[in-house]
């Protein structure tokens, strides 16, 4: 463990001489890969793009799934080379590989944060650059949707999360209609990722801007289907109730009001079967933020409540009430140490953003977690159940969480350090081991 956080700080010494020594040089002195990017560019009369990020995150995490999983003292790296060529104006051929380690973790590293040398993207674009009409993409690519809630690719985990899709659309001026189908790609230690087809998601995403003076709306339909071979574990594959059938009813609207206020909120619904158990949840998400400036400096504050159903009795095997909530990215959305998700929960949450100067900024964040259903789990940020009271008698409050943390950045770098702590409520003292879990952090981004 040591040894993780040895070799952290020296690499970042050694970035901190390699940014020091860039200040006092022309760019095109020391930034190679960038200049050898733009250098292919230019020669393929802009149809060849490249771009790259070589990233290392070194964390430290104590008081895991409260006391029940050992602290973790790990190092992350993770590099990124993309590339995309437009032969034609109609045409635009993309693809990316990654290379995810995690030195430190152990030989049982998962897949979660290591998977070495894979295939990320590669996917075809039918008129990328238009404006209005028919347009498509197919292939493996990270897609995101809204505010990254229900469909995703989070960039903060060390494994990036990529989706094998077809998706149709139609530009107009007042908006996007849009058909998917998609499937999550499994990370596949020592072999290439694959998808597994019997887990997928598919239906339509549409988006409106300036529907409502010059709010954003959107409104979609999305079906998530799961079976056995897709990860599926209830029901029963003879009964023909082995599978997972969710439909996701929802809409989002973005946008300004008076007094420099800002708001969103999302809404979602779903309707369907788990397994042999009739499916009904719901899921809201709402926000105000604003910008003040103080001593000449912008802050930048925004206050959140989100609430995700649970299931009120667990012990009927007709009733699901537990939101799922699809594949999100699930990064600063309820605690910037990414202990939870959006199912079975009551989230209130608060961050302000202070910029220093451009390139520094300093971030303090709070959140507050409540049990939707007592008698239903308390869910991690994978949807796994991490905790349980059966009876309900363990109480609601699950605790409070307080993060500071803060980036920089410098030409085609950025550094950041963090530091967060859970203080534990009455569900998590009565249903766990009660340790309250702790986070600590430092990362450098290379990006060109």
């Amino acid at each position: 463990m040591i040894g993780t956080w040895k070799l952290g700080r020296r690499i970042g010494a050694a970035l901190s001489v390699l940014a020091l020594t860039a200040a006092s040089l022309p760019a095109q002195k020391w930034d190679v890969p960038a200049s050898a990017a733009e250098w292919a560019t230019s020669r393929s009369k802009r149809k060849l793009k490249v771009s790259g990020e070589v990233r290392g995150r070194y964390e430290r995490r104590t008081g895991q799934n409260f006391g029940a999983s050992p602290d973790l003292d790990t190092a992350l790296i993770r590099s990124r080379l993309s590339l995309s060529y437009t032969p034609v104006a109609w045409l635009k051929v993309s693809g990316a590989v990654q290379d995810s380690r995690a030195p430190g973790y152990g030989v049982n590293a998962p897949n979660t944060v290591r998977n070495e040398a894979d295939w990320l993207e590669g996917y075809i674009e039918i008129h990328p650059d238009q404006k209005k009409g028919f347009g498509a993409t197919v292939g493996r690519m990270m897609l995101n949707y809204g505010e990254t809630r229900l469909l995703a690719s989070s960039q903060w985990g060390n494994v990036t999360r990529s989706f094998d899709h077809v998706r149709l659309y139609w530009k107009a001026s007042r908006g996007q209609a849009e058909f998917l189908w998609l499937s999550p790609t499994k990370a596949r230690l020592g072999a290439f990722d694959r998808p597994v087809l019997g887990e997928r998601v598919w239906g339509t995403y549409n988006s409106m801007p300036n529907l409502f003076g010059k709010s954003l709306v959107e409104a979609y339909i999305l079906r998530h289907d799961q079976n056995y071979p897709g990860g599926f574990t209830g029901g029963s594959k003879v009964a023909g109730t082995g599978r997972l059938g969710v439909t996701t009813f929802g809409g989002r609207m973005t946008g300004p009001l008076q007094g420099g206020l800002k708001y969103s909120i999302e809404g979602a619904v779903q309707t369907g079967k788990v397994g042999a158990a009739r499916h009904r949840a719901a899921a809201w998400f709402s926000a105000l933020s604003r910008r003040w400036m103080v001593a000449k400096l912008p802050l930048d504050a925004i206050g959140e409540y989100k609430y995700a159903s649970g299931t009120q009795n667990p012990q009927d095997p007709t009733r699901v009430g537990t939101f799922d909530p699809l594949f999100p990215s699930t990064h600063d959305k309820f605690g910037h140490m990414d202990l939870f998700g959006w199912r079975n929960i009551h989230n209130a949450r608060g961050l302000g953003t202070l910029g220093l100067t451009k390139s520094f900024a300093m971030n303090l964040m709070y959140d507050s977690w409540w049990l939707a259903s007592k008698r239903d789990a308390l869910y991690n940020s994978s949807g796994k159940s991490v905790a349980k009271s059966a009876s309900g008698v363990a109480g609601r409050h699950v605790g409070q969480e307080l993060d500071v943390f803060g980036t920089y950045k410098y030409r085609r770098f950025t550094f950041g350090a963090g530091c967060g702590r859970l203080f534990k409520g009455e569900f998590v003292r009565n249903a766990t081991l009660g340790v309250s879990p702790t986070y600590a952090y430092v990362f450098h981004t290379y990006a060109f």
